[in-house]
């Protein structure tokens, strides 16, 4: 134990506060799971300028080997999250997993592999067509297309009115998602095209089952990340068999309705990573 748990905040909910207990009574059965954009990295107006908050890898480096694994779920390619979060070859992390595209990539730290399977024909059909879509939908030069390798997302962050140009693009970005045969998944001023089927509810669920763990802690900060929340949800309602779990929203009050499900909240990255470092001294 840490000299100093009293740095690990409480959660404010009972099934948060089994879940934490869950995880200090046996860490090597834990897992902990994080979201990266607006979790462990700052939301910046450019996603390729985006990194690790400072301490993330080092907080990481000393949880991960107290736990069953600290996993890594973003929208993101795998390889580029192991880039910007500036995990690969770090002493500590072995018990590290990065699963991109919402779980269907995975980077294991161990290998130094990532796993992925051939784009869907939709991405590429979509990628084609979304120029001429912006310049007919009228928003301006402000809504940008980000390369995803298997999704593509329309990003307004730059626009003159990014909420008004976000909800000009829903309803056109959907028709073209489902014409070829993917779903748009909304975020904070971002309109994500990419393949059904996967989201990082099923891939959190597939690596608790994989791991056997005893317990689970989630943290992500936006509407992508309601999908795992549900999982978690899920695990700890299934009786004597539940994995208890604790849910941590970053950002509490940019997208109420995680953090109206969220056993803790925490006013961002800084905070999650201060967090982290905590519950490694604690265990």
């Amino acid at each position: 134990m840490g000299s100093h748990p009293e740095n690990l905040p409480t959660p404010t909910t009972p099934a948060g506060r089994e879940g934490l207990e869950a995880v200090l009574a046996r860490p090597d059965r834990a897992v902990v799971a994080l979201d990266f954009d607006g979790t462990l990295a700052d939301i910046v107006p450019d996603p390729e300028r985006a990194r690790a908050h400072p301490g993330t890898v080092e907080a990481l480096a000393a949880l991960a080997p107290k736990v069953a694994a600290v996993a890594v779920i973003t929208g993101r390619p795998a390889d580029v999250a192991v880039r910007f979060g500036g995990f690969a070859g770090v002493p500590g992390l072995e018990h590290l997993v990065v699963l991109g595209h919402y779980g269907a990539e995975r980077w294991d730290a161990v290998t130094g592999a990532v796993h992925a399977p051939a784009p869907h024909p939709g991405v590429t059909a979509v990628r084609a067509e979304l120029p001429s879509l912006l310049e007919k939908s009228g928003v301006g030069e402000g809504a940008w297309v980000e390369e995803k390798g298997q999704a593509v997302a329309v990003h307004t962050r730059r626009a003159d009115d990014p909420q008004a140009a976000f909800d000009a693009l829903r309803a056109p970005l959907g028709e073209l998602a489902a014409r070829h045969g993917l779903i748009v998944e909304p975020g904070r001023l971002v309109l994500e095209l990419r393949p059904p089927g996967m989201d990082k509810g099923v891939a959190l669920a597939r690596l608790v089952t994989e791991l056997d763990a005893e317990s689970v802690v989630y943290a992500g900060d936006d509407l992508g990340d309601l999908a795992a929340f549900a999982a978690v949800e899920k695990l700890r309602t299934g009786g004597a068999d539940g994995v208890p779990g604790l849910l941590v929203c970053s950002g509490s009050t940019e997208v109420p309705e995680l953090a109206a499900r969220a056993d803790l909240s925490v006013p961002g990255p800084a905070a999650v990573v201060a967090l982290l470092a905590a519950l490694a001294e604690r265990l």
